[in-house]
């Protein structure tokens, strides 16, 4: 889709710190380290800018035990491939269109739809599941028209989940779920740390990813994947050893959350080109895959600026990366989707 942490009560958001999931703690440091020297692992061919111009986790008890095979099901007569991740994109997670995580009052409905076609959004990624949902697919009745009526305002659609790795079985299941939906594509939201040891949390997402890829043959799937820059120079204990190589041949589309809104100014980071243009130029190199096709995710809408906006938008046509966006749709601003149209392929 990295910290936004959001309170929701009847409807109200209180926004606190990344997303995807709204509620991911970076541990520190993050915010008080001076500026980073150059980073030399991995190497990167960083393109020159113009001219001046951790999900919060409820803990749960880790699961020991092997994860439980599920059978894999009909592939849904659904066409999308990598267009569904090119272009101008926008994001929607259930504590906006759900009922069960709204209180019963979402904010986000068919209407909205309407509404990204008249800014030019090509592709709606929009969370259908969740860990603690009852079902797999979170409020179907209310899911379902809005997939409808992007369809119907020639918006392509992606659902995505971010699976906790504490019960392999669990999180393929509701990733099949998902993925059947009649949808273009398919995101894993790739940041939890429910399992703590990470060699033992690379394992479940080596497996988890392997087990995805052979159950849906054919179809396009996505990584959102924590940014490198984040993993690898402001903080290596995130996640050390992420099996990007392990990985690699499991995701056809790779979605790094270059959220620049969460490092200060003193870190060097908050810049919508560098940030963004350092996390595409990461994720092909520890990838091994210089052509890797990257949509980049950019910072947290209500607390960019124009001109961050403006940089994020370059640094993508710089690194020939397919698409962009910004997190969320919920709290764009009407002013900058202007900015954003250069991204509309």
């Amino acid at each position: 889709m990295l910290a936004v942490v959001v309170l929701q009560a009847c409807g109200t958001r209180r926004q606190l710190a990344l997303p995807l999931e709204r509620a991911l703690v970076v541990p520190a440091p993050t915010t008080t380290l001076p500026p980073p020297p150059p980073p030399t692992e991995p190497p990167t061919t960083l393109p020159p800018p113009p001219p001046t111009a951790p999900p919060t986790t409820r803990p749960r008890p880790v699961v020991t035990a092997a994860p439980r095979r599920v059978a894999p099901r009909p592939v849904a007569p659904v066409t999308g491939g990598v267009a569904a991740y090119q272009g101008l994109g926008t994001w929607v997670d259930v504590y906006d269109w759900s009922r069960s995580y709204t209180n019963g009052h979402p904010t986000v409905g068919p209407a909205d739809v309407d509404r990204m076609a008249a800014a030019g959004v090509q592709t709606l990624f929009i969370q259908a599941s969740k860990w603690d949902s009852p079902t797999d697919v979170v409020d179907p009745d209310l899911l379902t028209p809005i997939i409808q009526r992007a369809h119907a305002r020639g918006i392509r659609v992606v659902t995505w989940y971010l699976p906790t790795f504490t019960d392999v079985g669990a999180d393929l299941r509701r990733l099949l779920a998902v993925a059947h939906l009649g949808v273009e594509g398919i995101a894993v939201d790739i940041e939890s740390r429910d399992v703590s040891d990470p060699a033992e949390r690379s394992r479940r997402l080596v497996a988890l990813s392997g087990q995805l890829r052979a159950a849906l043959p054919g179809r396009t799937i996505g990584a959102v994947v924590f940014p490198p820059v984040a993993m690898e120079v402001i903080n290596p204990n995130y996640w050390p050893g992420f099996p990007w190589h392990e990985i690699g041949g499991s995701y056809d589309v790779w979605l790094p959350m270059s959220y620049w809104t969460n490092r200060t100014p003193e870190s060097g980071w908050h810049d919508g080109y560098r940030y963004s243009a350092e996390d595409i130029t990461r994720v092909r190199a520890d990838l091994g895959q210089p052509n890797a096709i990257v949509n980049n995710i950019g910072g947290i809408a209500d607390n960019v600026t124009v001109a961050e906006v403006d940089g994020m938008v370059r640094a993508i046509a710089a690194t020939g990366a397919v698409g962009g966006s910004l997190y969320d749709w919920h709290t764009t601003a009407a002013e900058l989707w202007s900015h954003l149209t250069p991204l509309r392929r």
